[in-house]
Order: C-alpha cells, then structure tokens, then sequence
C-alpha cells in the first residue's frame, strides 16, 4: 500500500462533545485525514449516540471530510438528511439494510462515498452483490457500540480477506478497520491492507489528540514496513 493512501479518521465517539470544537481543531493540527462519526440508534446497537444536528454543527468548524458511520436500522430514511448536514462519506452495515444495493446507489447518487461496514461475525463474501456500489469497506474489529473495546483476534485476517476480495472483483475501494485500534496494533491491519484507521479512546482518550493522532500514524507506517519486510 502506497503511504499516501493511508487515512486517519478519529472517532468522536471518545471525544469531549462539551468542547467539540477545540477537540476537532487538536486532530486536525495533529494531520487527520478524516472525522469519523458513530452514529447509533439504540436498536441496532445497545447505545445511543449523535445524530444529523452534531453533524451539521461539526460542518461548520471541520476542515477536513465527515465519515459518518449510521449504526442504525433503516439507514436509508436518513441518506439525505446526512448528506445534506455534511457527509462525505456514509457507511451502512450490512446486517442492517435490506435493500443494500439501492441505498449505496442512493448515497452515491447524492455525492457521497458509500461504504458498508461488517460486524465481526458477518461473512465477506455478502459484499460480492454490492461491489460495484463500494467506495468503502469498513472492517469491524469489536462488536459495535462503544468505544475502549479491544481488538478481536483475526480481524487483520478479514482485512487481508476483505483486501483480496475487492482486488479480485477489479475494485478499488478502500478498507477501513474500526474498533480496538492503537499504536501497538495498528501496523499489522496497514500491512494487511487497510488503508483508513478509525480510532477513538488511543487518540481522544490521550492528553493531547493532536500528539496521539500524530503517533499513530507514525506506528501505522513504520510497523508496517517492519512487517512487510
């Protein structure tokens, strides 16, 4: 993977919400690439968080794109609300959207990247029907709905799997881990192919985000390379 490519998306999941602003402008300084925001809606997942309002207000300070990742049943209600508040890219989990390929077709065809994003126990080979409406895989590395989980054993293999899938169907579409990434395990999940890093406690649950955002994709490339060599 080339080194430009790689992306670092902070999960504001783990941030400070009453202080929003400075935590997005500490990211930034620190070289983000992306915010990611959870949303999620209590039914899917046992946890509720944000919504279209947040993402409206983050529009108006962030600089750099919203990654907005619905953890919500019926995803395809809100596409254009989200969009319209300021998503660049929205994710859908699969487990949660019935008519799949018309809601990434939708998202796209309201200027956004659409990606899906599969919990841990969900089988890759589902994306297959889809993939000519990906911009995006996101990997599950924890069961969704909180953040400070750990990392699950065999994730970096559904990277490499997940990598290997979209190589064989001629697709170009990014994979991005989420869930239980830090420094020490984020080298392996770049070699094994994932290009966008969400992360929320080791960069918002640090004294400075900035430092911890900066580290992160430093640990990201330079362990990488120790593996791949």
């Amino acid at each position: 993977m080339p080194t430009n490519t790689l992306r670092i998306a902070p999960s504001i999941l783990a941030a400070n919400l009453t202080n929003l602003g400075s935590e997005i402008s500490s990211i930034e300084k620190g070289g983000a690439d992306l915010v990611h925001i959870d949303v999620m809606d209590g039914r899917f997942v046992p946890n509720l968080s944000l919504g279209i309002p947040i993402v409206r207000a983050l529009k108006q300070v962030a600089t750099i794109p919203l990654d907005v990742h619905l953890m919500i049943l019926e995803p395809e209600r809100h596409i254009a609300a989200f969009v319209e508040a300021g998503a660049s890219m929205i994710s859908v989990h699969l487990e949660a959207s019935p008519h799949l390929h018309r809601t990434l077709s939708s998202i796209r065809g309201l200027g956004a990247k659409a990606g899906v994003a599969l919990n841990p126990s969900t089988p890759l080979s589902a994306l297959e029907w889809v993939v000519d409406q990906l911009d995006f895989v996101v990997v599950m590395s924890v069961n969704p709905g909180f953040a400070g989980q750990t990392f699950i054993p065999g994730s970096t293999n559904r990277i490499r799997d997940a990598r290997r899938l979209l190589d064989d169907a001629g697709s170009d579409a990014a994979v991005e881990i989420d869930g239980g990434i830090n420094i020490e395990n984020v080298g392996e999940t770049v070699a094994a192919g994932a290009e966008i890093i969400v992360a929320a406690s080791s960069i918002f649950g640090k004294h400075q985000p900035s430092v911890a955002t900066r580290e992160l994709r430093k640990a990201a490339l330079i362990n990488a390379e120790v593996l791949r060599s």
